[in-house]
């Protein structure tokens, strides 16, 4: 019976994971749905815990204190933001100028004298000097007097308060002294579940340190197991590649090290809960905590527990399926703490459906439905993690008498909630209280604090005076009801991103692991019979004369295809994006093996090629059509747009797909015929996309393939017929093409829209963190195998943080898997051919003596091992090399002006990358960064069409980007018409108009 509770749960929770919101509310709806009698006797209770809450906040200074900076003004903010960097910058300099930057701009004044609190009004009095001290504004008396002394006094006092916000939500710096600080009097009558506080592990190394700091924990709470404190582990702090597509090594690693940790825990006689994390790995998840909770030795241990998050659309199933595991398991029911970063992520992959409701109601709607179950659950010890008063006034109404549960609440949030209820009533309430140094806490406090600080959260309307009682207490249940489930209006779904625009293209979900297996299996699969990967690397090629023949067919075809309605050559764009994803199956099959596209690589191609088609055809219908424009009386001026001609797009290899697709659709709709050139590296991939536009519409004559090598690309661009050339590779080879296009004397003068290539650098300061710079580097220099125009090739780290960041960025670099590219394991796939190879391994060789890290590569393949190499200096690296080669340096702080300047002076400017906390370090950035692509805290590469119009400038590029709303003119000519209108016999204009009224 058990399995077929578990096979039945798991079932659900697969048909639940991206489905409809109203559909998955509706049951929902019902389960949460309380008697009018049961919501009256509810109804008193919340308002009791309500003024509970509301007296406990009146009385600590810290309480007011975060009343009075709320997350919903400008001053919280800078406050949040100094807090979450602050304690990790080494160097005085840059703590001034972070300082500076979160202070200087905020109206501290006007909370002046505002709170209750004394303490409250003297905090804001120092935050109204140290904007004086650290302000741009004139320099008065007071300034002038603390010149020197300023800036070192409020940085100590900020240091100092920063401490003290890392004392209110870190219960300890180790777990010692916080079971110390448990037995305070504040905390009498409560219990702690400790988790040694920390985010995702990085590296192999990190994460043996965090399973180290589990193991003291589980020691020292099980010294003493009579105080009922317990422990909470995060997976994903146990291993570096917690993803799906590690499953078969990650999974049972950390089923391993959880069994260690439940059976140390088992035998100290205290309890231990896996926490839960982003949706994606729950699956993962739930393999592990089956796998331990079914272990023969944990058998009669009633200690083993796991967290869920109502926020999830699967929540309801977690449970059964929990309740199922024919044991007792202790099951922490909590809002969700990964909400905003799910969303984007489901965004930016383009997926079909969130899978996690988008409204706050609808997450207090599965709250209670889940509480609903937990309460009836034969198999489960129920605790509710919740600040909500609504939320506990309901567990309480439907729990009776029972006490066989308990309430959870995080250190630092919702004093006053649960103090009569254990203190008076009997209610058990444990804190979830985090362990670790006050630096270590910083993207812990703030996705706590924007977790619980949101302008729709309970402890947010709580502070807000103008909300009454009745507000703050409303049923979410009658409020979902209300709008019958739906999604939240400001939340399009994925393939809406962009509307009116254009449809956002359809992603592939890779963390469901029955799509990740199919999807497998089909990049896997034998190419079409006559198709042969590596057909264009022996050097298969039409030939100057073919050549010739193809212009002369586009020549002859353009004046019709310049003829046909914009309306109808968009509609052909479209279609062939709807082709595109019909066929997605096999393009990223051909992607996978003919251009050793990874997975993930393979899915972006098919994506940004069907997004450029639909973008292109939006931008046409916009703005192809005449202009009529203002003029004198009796006269009609109209700017027209047509085509110019025959146009020749030459793509690259490493973009085989969207590139080629983007440069041809873009000639294509603004009314050219194309003659288009593929590299000789990825014929096959081009062959199918000029199949699927042919049969999208665009005639045979008017997009032809012309496969081959340098040979072609020369005939093409010499040819005097060819009216444009749009191109993307090699500064050499576009500066050839350059000169092509003016040889003659006799040719027309034709634009050449070219992107090259950049040493492409990012640059980082001591205020970022570490782990997201890290995370951002190895995807930004090693995915694709380096082989992005747009892929970091310099990495400039502040001298004060360089140790830490590389320390770092090398533990990463182990985790890098090399392999085939159709294996969804693989990180780092082969270089397109044996040329680059060589090419990079010479290079690699070369500088043997300043290798900082590498790893090992396969012996058989094209395999250039990820490399990190140190420079002395910044104009050390000349050039770019085109792989997974990283280049580092430093710079010192207070010099980001002078640094951004170094890089200019290379001449290339496509992408750069700027991780920094401070605002006016973007704002020097992006006023002073001569590259096409600037990047702030976040990966370089990625651009997405529409959003990020992609191409550079300098040796990078001629402009104008791809995927932006200046492309299509291009590859037009202006046509403007002026018509005398009186010329005829007077201006009828005129002699029509009336009286005007005199």
């Amino acid at each position: 019976m058990t399995t077929a509770v578990t096979s039945e749960a798991r079932k659900s929770m697969s048909r639940l994971y991206r489905a409809a919101e109203p559909d998955v509310l509706k049951p929902l709806l019902d389960r949460a749905a309380t008697t009018p009698e049961s919501r009256e006797r509810i109804m008193g209770h919340a308002a009791g815990l309500l003024a509970d809450l509301r007296a406990a906040q009146s009385r600590g200074w810290v309480n007011q204190f975060l009343q009075e900076y709320r997350l919903n003004s400008s001053e919280g903010v800078a406050l949040l933001s100094l807090a979450e960097a602050f304690l990790r910058v080494p160097d005085p300099e840059t703590a001034d100028l972070l300082i500076a930057d979160k202070l200087g701009d905020a109206d501290w004044r006007a909370h002046a004298g505002r709170s209750s609190s004394k303490l409250v009004n003297s905090a804001t009095w120092g935050l109204v000097v140290g904007r004086a001290l650290v302000g741009e504004g004139p320099a008065g008396p007071l300034k002038r007097l603390m010149a020197r002394a300023g800036e070192p006094f409020v940085r100590q006092a900020v240091g100092a308060a920063m401490k003290m916000m890392g004392e209110i939500f870190v219960m300890g710096r180790t777990i010692d002294e916080a079971m110390r600080r448990m037995r305070k009097p504040e905390n009498k009558g409560f219990t702690a579940s400790f988790d040694m506080l920390g985010e995702a592990a990085r590296t192999f190394d990190d994460a043996e340190r965090y399973f180290q700091a589990y193991v003291g924990a589980i020691d020292a709470v099980g010294n003493d197991p009579k105080a009922g404190h317990s422990v909470s582990v995060k997976l994903s702090a146990l291993h570096p590649r917690y993803e799906v597509a590690r499953w078969d090594e990650c999974v049972p690693a950390l089923t391993e090290m959880v069994e260690a940790l439940a059976v140390q825990a088992s035998r100290k006689g205290i309890a231990l809960t896996v926490d839960a994390e982003e949706s994606e790995r729950l699956e993962m998840s739930l393999d592990i905590i089956g796998a331990v909770a079914a272990l023969p030795s944990l058998k009669g241990w009633e200690g083993f527990g796991m967290a869920v998050q109502a926020y999830g659309k699967r929540a309801r199933p977690v449970v059964a399926w929990a309740n199922g595991l024919d044991r007792i398991m202790n099951v922490r029911l909590v809002k969700g703490a990964y909400w905003d970063s799910e969303i984007k992520r489901t965004q930016v992959e383009g997926l079909n459906d969130y899978p996690l409701f988008t409204r706050k109601a609808a997450t207090d709607v599965s709250y209670l439905a889940v509480a609903k179950d937990m309460l009836a659950a034969e198999n489960i010890r129920p605790a509710f993690a919740s600040h909500n008063a609504l939320t506990v006034a309901t567990i309480l109404e439907w729990a009776g008498n029972s006490r066989d549960f308990e309430f959870q609440r995080l250190h630092g949030m919702g004093d006053g909630l649960y103090e009569r209820l254990v203190r008076e009533n009997g209610y058990h309430c444990r804190i979830y209280a985090p362990v670790g140094g006050h630096r270590d806490l910083l993207a812990y406090l703030v996705r706590r604090l924007l977790e619980n600080g949101a302008n729709s959260s309970f402890v947010h309307q709580l502070a807000d005076a103008r909300l009454t009682e009745a507000e703050i207490l409303a049923d979410p249940v009658a409020k979902i009801a209300a709008v019958g489930g739906a999604r939240h209006p400001s939340i399009p779904l994925p393939k809406d991103l962009f509307a009116p625009g254009h449809r956002n293209s359809n992603g592939i979900d890779l963390s469901d692991r029955p799509t990740l297996e199919a999807t497998v299996a089909a990049v896997n699969r034998p190419l079409a019979s006559g198709a042969h990967p590596g057909d264009g690397r022996r050097g298969q090629s039409e030939g100057a004369e073919l050549v010739s023949a193809a212009i002369t067919r586009a020549h002859a075809a353009f004046p019709a295809w310049q003829a046909t309605p914009v309306d109808d050559r968009a509609a052909c764009l479209e279609r062939l994006a709807d082709l595109l994803e019909e066929h997605r199956d096999e393009l990223m099959a051909i992607c996978v093996q003919e251009a050793f596209k990874t997975i993930p690589d393979a899915i972006g191609e098919v994506r940004e090629a069907a997004d450029f088609c639909r973008y292109y055809a939006g931008e046409a219908r916009a703005r192809l059509r005449p202009v009529e424009l203002p003029g004198p009386t009796g006269e009609r001026n109209t700017l027209h747009i047509e085509g110019r001609g025959v146009w020749a797009t030459i793509a690259p290899w490493n973009f085989p797909l969207a590139i080629f697709l983007g440069q041809t659709a873009a000639a294509l709709v603004a009314g050219n015929t194309v003659v288009a050139k593929p590299a000789p590296q990825t014929p096959l991939i081009a062959m199918k996309a000029v199949e699927l536009a042919h049969r999208a519409g665009i005639p045979a004559d008017a997009l032809i393939l012309t496969p081959g090598g340098p040979e072609v690309g020369a005939a093409l661009t010499e040819d005097a017929r060819v009216m444009g050339v749009a191109f993307t590779g090699s500064t050499a080879t576009a500066k050839r093409i350059a000169r092509a296009l003016v040889q003659d004397d006799d040719r027309p003068i034709v634009p050449l829209i070219a992107e090259t290539g950049g040493i492409n650098a990012m640059i980082v300061d001591s205020t970022a963190l570490p782990e997201q710079v890290v995370a951002d580097v190895v995807a930004s220099s090693f995915r694709s195998a380096g082989q992005r125009c747009s892929a970091l090739r310099l990495l400039l780290v502040q001298a004060d943080v360089a140790d830490t960041v590389i320390a770092m960025l090398k533990g990463a670099m182990d985790t890098l898997r090399l392999g085939a590219p159709g294996d969804p394991a693989t990180d780092v796939g082969p270089v397109i051919d044996q040329s680059a190879y060589d090419r990079l391994m010479g290079y690699r060789d070369s500088v043997r003596d300043r290798w900082v890290k590498t790893v090992d590569a396969p012996d058989d393949g094209l395999f250039v091992p990820p490399t990190l190499i140190r420079l002395d200096r910044i104009e050390d690296l000349t050039q770019e090399w085109f792989g997974p080669i990283l280049h580092v340096a430093t710079w010192e702080a207070g010099t980001l002006s002078e640094t951004i300047t170094r890089v200019n002076a290379k001449g290339y400017g496509l992408t750069m990358g700027l991780h920094s906390r401070i605002a006016r370090a973007a704002e020097v950035a992006e006023a002073e960064a001569a590259v096409g692509n600037l990047y702030v805290n976040r990966s370089m590469i990625g651009a997405v069409v529409g959003s990020q119009p992609f191409g550079g400038e300098g040796l990078s590029g001629t402009g104008p980007k791809a995927g932006g709303p200046h492309y299509l003119y291009r590859f037009c000519a202006e046509r403007a018409v002026s018509v005398d209108t009186t010329s005829a016999g007077g201006n009828a204009t005129l002699l029509s108009l009336d009286e005007g009224g005199i």
